[in-house]
């Protein structure tokens, strides 16, 4: 929703397994301490903290709604210091890079001997050298980012790898994917050839 429109339309809400932390804070949620609540007034997943404010929402008959923190600035006409901070590399919203990129999807992802884990991968238009990894689509902090000019693509298979998977190299620097089939990893595999050489 726009500034404008919050608390007068009910927003649509972010599911919560869209989300593995807080929008507001990019704290991760957890089942004891940290758990999922909605803004009422923009529909975000957020932790308690940041829904610890209550605004009277238009849409809903002026009643006091539980609402995040930026809209409880917004709705109330205050303005917060905080919003003008500049952000971090990592705290690019996942949403905000996954509909402007040049592909994005999920992908199993190994770093050295950690187990594969599920990733959201983006890669932006506006970064198409740098490959975002988020834990869900919506998230709004980054789990980590590598700079893709210089490494080297490695896809022969291995009986050790995942099916549809390749591997990024650099140096000691080690990163191996899994697609979910061939066609997607011949995508990742097209854009991410580009971008080791600094193309785009």
């Amino acid at each position: 929703l726009q500034n404008a429109e919050l608390g007068k339309r009910a927003p649509r809400w972010i599911r919560d397994n869209e989300v593995t932390m807080c929008m507001k804070c990019k704290e991760p949620f957890n089942a004891l301490t940290r758990r999922r609540h909605h803004c009422r007034a923009c529909g975000h997943v957020v932790c308690w903290k940041c829904s610890d404010y209550k605004a009277h929402l238009e849409y809903d008959g002026n009643k006091l709604n539980k609402v995040c923190k930026d809209c409880y600035h917004v709705i109330i006409g205050c303005t917060d210091s905080e919003e003008k901070k500049k952000k971090g590399i990592l705290e690019i919203e996942s949403a905000e890079v996954s509909g402007n990129s040049v592909i994005c999807s999920f992908l199993q992802y190994m770093e050295k001997s950690k187990p594969w884990q599920k990733a959201w991968c983006v890669i932006p238009k506006q970064e198409a050298l740098v490959l975002y990894m988020y834990g869900a689509p919506q998230d709004v902090k980054a789990l980590a980012t590598i700079p893709l000019l210089g490494y080297t693509v490695d896809d022969t298979p291995r009986s050790a790898d995942l099916p549809h998977s390749f591997k990024l190299t650099q140096s000691k620097s080690v990163h191996s994917f899994a697609a979910d089939n061939e066609e997607l990893k011949q995508k990742w595999l097209k854009v991410i050839h580009l971008a080791v050489k600094g193309e785009t």
